[in-house]
Formats: C-alpha cells, sequence, structure tokens
C-alpha cells in the first residue's frame, strides 16, 4: 500500500468526522437547552417552595416548564429544514 493512499485515508477521516462534528451541533446545543432549563427552572421552583413553604407544588411546575421549554428547542432543531 503507498504513503498517498494512507494520507488520502486520513484526510477522507479527518474530514468525515469534521462533516459529523458540524452536523451534531444544533442538537448538542438543544441538549444543553433541555438539561439548562430543567436545572434553572426546577431551581427556581425549589427557591420558591423554600421561601413561600408550599412544597413540592413550585419545584413540580418549574420542572414541567423546563421540560417543556427544553423540548420544544429541541423539535425546533430536530424539525428544522
Amino acid at each position: 500500500m503507498p504513503k498517498d493512499d494512507g494520507k488520502s485515508f486520513l484526510a477522507r477521516s479527518t474530514q468525515s468526522l469534521q462533516e459529523n462534528v458540524e452536523k451534531a451541533g444544533p442538537a448538542a446545543g438543544a441538549s444543553y437547552t433541555l438539561i439548562g432549563a430543567i436545572i434553572l427552572l426546577g431551581g427556581i421552583g425549589y427557591a420558591v417552595d423554600s421561601w413561600r413553604g408550599t412544597s413540592p407544588w413550585f419545584l413540580l411546575t418549574g420542572l414541567v416548564l423546563g421540560l417543556i421549554v427544553g423540548f420544544l428547542d429541541l423539535a425546533r432543531v430536530v424539525w428544522k429544514k
């Protein structure tokens, strides 16, 4: 096997990896949004519950809203044309 074929294979492999990473970028960002929304809104709900003494209702509401916001962003990225 000539050395040029090895370089060509390595170049093609690197190019393919780069293309896959670029395509996966928006989905990775949406997954971070999903996790962040759940943590942020759940944390706000927990803080309101601690302040008002209404455990667990604001926590549950925050978690549900976090899921809704995160999944809407994920759906927007997945179904983007």
